[in-house]
């Protein structure tokens, strides 16, 4: 069996790959830089190359690219820290086998190469194209899944019916899918079937003539002409009347349709892509929406999870909305507070990501400080937050061994140490200096509701830096 190459500047990654290959007797070869792995392919090649994304020098995608044009069909997998899907989509667009996002599961890498070593010995090439934008964050498994699925859809003019929850980036999705695909060069026209009346969508889709109707006193092309050789996104497709319906499947069945009060067959060469936060289905059983259209669209379907299905992904994307806001604005960047981010991740943001990027517009605008803590958060999100931890927040009681829980998970992401020193000195700050305030500052009747003595309380408050109060 040829052997696994591991490509990383990083040796610890390698070492541990090598050990996790050696117990299921992969043999492996390890590189710490691309120009010694382009040097040895000169000389042979591997059963499958690991390699991650950015390296001193050339980077992984560059090692990849050198692969794919000598050999093909060889699989590759690409490691990446960065979970933005431009890093992710950039392994599929030079036709990677898939990407390990890190931190990575070793069982999972380890299962991976496995599945790209079988792919090796069937010698079929694996091509991927790209996706979507780089506003499309996300770390969490159910995003991944989209991130692979829309790679792999790029190079594909199938009709694809996009489900989920408002707010959850469905035409960010839609985007994507039409910008990587083969028709990016050509419009992209997207239009909200709820938000225009029913006496008039009819002639936003399709056009009128000329005298069609009382104030038609021009020809007007509709959204299919105006999408002509490139993608029309047709959100909230659930709330199409049922006579559009008709229409729509008349269109995806011949390939051409009629203007208002038109009589010449306009030819609609255009792919359709749809989205709705209902449930089709049900509709479908209620008569509210056509079977045979319901077929049409649904023959490629992504689901975009919640964001209460993702919440590890919410410092990520508050750090990106953050960014955005404050330099459209022109301002310094805020941060949030480990507090912040635990209270966040608490939320369960019925407007999904769309109401967390408004909520990020808000901090910029609003929030007192550089730092945004919990007390700065909107008054009606402190009310509404879910959870006894977020509650506990606003309101200084509830749960707060859950706020603290989410406080160290918040840490630990962020890659601090020293976590148990440095939260037992704000647990005692934060003890003493509340029986401070609450005893008026007098030393003695503090120390004694905490239970410690008078010489303790004052070498704590000289330890803790807890200025304002003397004997």
């Amino acid at each position: 069996m040829k052997p696994i190459w591991i490509v990383d500047d990083d040796a610890s990654i390698r070492w541990v790959l090598e050990k996790a290959l050696a117990r299921e007797n992969f043999p492996t070869r390890s590189f710490g830089n691309v120009r010694d792995a382009l040097a040895a392919l000169e000389q042979e090649a591997p059963q499958v190359l690991v390699s991650d994304i950015r390296m001193p020098g050339e980077s992984g995608l560059e090692l990849l690219q050198a692969v794919k044009a000598r050999h093909p069909g060889l699989p590759v997998i690409i490691m990446t820290a960065y979970s933005d899907l431009d890093s992710a989509v950039g392994a599929f667009q030079g036709g990677a086998f898939d990407y390990l996002a890190k931190p990575f599961d070793i069982d999972q890498a380890v299962g991976l190469i496995r599945r790209a070593q079988a792919e090796s010995e069937r010698e079929a090439a694996v091509d991927s194209g790209p996706a979507a934008a780089p506003e499309i964050l996300g770390q969490a498994k159910a995003m991944q899944e989209v991130f692979r699925a829309i790679g792999r859809l790029s190079q594909s003019s199938a009709t694809v019916l996009i489900t989920g929850e408002s707010g959850t980036g469905k035409e960010l999705v839609a985007r994507a899918l039409h910008k990587h695909s083969p028709r990016a060069q050509q419009p992209f026209v997207a239009i909200n079937t709820a938000a225009i009346p029913s006496e008039l969508l009819e002639s936003e889709l399709f056009g009128h003539e000329r005298g069609a109707f009382t104030g038609a006193q021009a020809m007007r092309r509709g959204r299919f002409e105006q999408a002509e050789g490139g993608t029309l996104f047709l959100d909230e497709i659930g709330d199409m009347p049922l006579e559009l319906q008709t229409r729509l499947l008349r269109v995806l069945s011949d390939g051409h349709f009629y203007r208002v009060g038109g009589h010449q067959p306009i030819r609609a060469d255009v792919r359709v892509i749809t989205a709705t936060h209902q449930d089709l289905e049900a509709r479908v059983r209620d008569g509210r929406f056509r079977e045979d259209l319901y077929h049409r669209l649904n023959v490629i379907r992504l689901r975009l999870p919640s964001l209460r299905e993702r919440r590890e992904d919410i410092p990520l994307l508050v750090r990106h909305f953050l960014a955005r806001s404050a330099q459209q604005l022109g301002v310094e960047a805020k941060q949030t507070s480990p507090a912040a981010l635990a209270f966040l991740q608490g939320c369960d943001f019925p407007g999904n990501v769309r109401q967390l990027e408004n909520l990020c517009n808000w901090l910029t605008v609003m929030a007192p400080g550089q730092v945004v803590d919990v007390g700065d958060m909107p008054p009606e999100l402190l009310k509404s937050a879910a959870g006894p931890a977020a509650a506990g927040a606003q309101a200084g009681g509830g749960d707060w061994a859950a706020l603290l829980e989410r406080e160290v998970v918040c840490m630990l992401d962020a890659g601090r140490e020293g976590l148990m020193e440095e939260l037992a000195r704000r647990f005692e700050s934060t003890l003493i200096r509340a029986a401070l305030k609450h005893t008026h500052g007098r030393r003695l009747e503090a120390a004694a509701k905490l239970g410690m003595g008078r010489n303790t309380i004052s070498r704590k408050i000289s330890e803790l830096g807890i200025d304002g109060y003397s004997d």
